[in-house]
């Protein structure tokens, strides 16, 4: 009887694992499709890493975004628009790229501890998205010396209506991968 339950806990070590690995590859494949209308381009990356941090929780969010970072920091080109290197995260978007890790921590530690319904997965987003854009709008005044108001014009105002189609498809997303998911 002792080896099936080392097999068992073996299967729920390795669950979370796997599940932080395809997280990892959809935020890569959400950073491709990118339409650039200004430093910072419109992506899909800030969709999965919030709903990582909704599905996989604060622990294996933050790891799977880690992940993400350090690889594209390597080399591999997961970064918007198939870039990466460490200088991207001293350029115009490195605010936003270092502001996913307290996002998705946010978010996946709001969702826990609101509980999981859709309304309160959208506050736990929005939560999440606020400490991403408080984040990445300053970083972005710094890196292109602008001021508030143009940092604001350029890295958060042309995003909300694409981030609220984002979070709501998003809920939807969650609602049906929860149940599969055991955690």
């Amino acid at each position: 009887m002792p080896e099936t339950n080392t097999a068992v806990s073996q299967t729920d070590n390795l669950r979370p694992m796997v599940h932080a690995a395809l997280f990892v590859a959809l935020i890569s494949v959400g950073a491709f499709i990118a339409i650039p209308i200004g430093p910072v381009p419109i992506v899909l990356q800030n969709m999965f890493v919030l709903l990582a941090g909704l599905l996989l929780g604060p622990v294996w969010g933050t790891a799977c975004v880690a992940v993400y970072l350090l690889v594209g920091m390597a080399g591999l080109p997961v970064f918007a628009g198939g870039t990466s290197g460490i200088g991207k995260l001293f350029g115009p978007t490195g605010g936003y790229l270092l502001g996913y890790l307290p996002a998705v921590l946010v978010t996946g530690a709001l969702s826990r501890f609101l509980g999981k319904t859709g309304f309160r997965d959208i506050l736990a987003m929005i939560a999440g998205s606020a400490v991403l854009y408080s984040i990445g709008v300053p970083w972005l005044k710094l890196a292109f010396s602008l001021s508030w108001g143009q940092a604001v014009s350029m890295g958060l105002a042309p995003f909300l209506l694409g981030d609220a189609v984002k979070l709501a498809g998003a809920v939807i997303i969650a609602k049906k991968i929860r149940p599969l998911l055991k955690e």
